[in-house]
């Protein structure tokens, strides 16, 4: 888990956000109200499909216009497999963690449970998290059935464990 994740509000525009990324090495930055608890977040995935693919300016599109919501997130207490399970089930890379009163205090990437899972649950965790759905994102439940994940077109191609192609090696 990466412990105190930098945090945005609703009124702070994509440019900003779009550096917090930068500066954090991050894809994801939550977005929190004056009580500092957790109304949505904003991912690299919002900032392409909402603002760069429809030609809008990041200089005045704000956070709160764009973050997914209602967000997604796990209790601290939560366990390695509830995470999991809440990753798998909507189909997402990063969860935020919250604390009892809804602050954000971590979040948690599909890497860190990669790390932190058993040998054999790890694959599963990977191909449950990335694998092709005609099912709707999270955020394209929120705004309607325009948006869905890509459809799994496939070539003849070998592939590896979950139908996905094998690692490209360069030697």
């Amino acid at each position: 888990m990466t412990p105190d994740p930098q945090c945005c509000t609703a009124e702070q525009t994509l440019n900003d956000v779009a550096k917090m990324m930068v500066e954090n090495d991050c894809g994801e930055i939550p977005v929190a109200d004056g009580d500092k608890q957790l109304v949505g977040v904003v991912t690299d995935r919002d900032i392409v499909c909402r603002v760069v693919a429809e030609g809008r300016d990041a200089s005045s599109v704000t956070a709160g216009d764009i973050m997914s919501q209602p967000v997604i997130s796990v209790l601290v207490e939560s366990s390695l497999e509830a995470v999991m399970a809440k990753m798998e089930e909507h189909q997402i890379r990063r969860v935020p963690v919250v604390d009892a009163k809804g602050v954000c205090c971590g979040i948690i990437s599909q890497a860190d449970v990669a790390r932190k899972a058993q040998e054999k649950n790890t694959p599963a965790i990977a191909c449950a998290v990335s694998r092709s759905t005609s099912t709707p994102t999270r955020s394209a439940r929120a705004r309607g059935p325009a948006v869905t994940r890509r459809s799994s077109r496939r070539s003849s191609a070998p592939r590896g464990p979950c139908g996905l192609p094998p690692r490209r090696t360069v030697r």
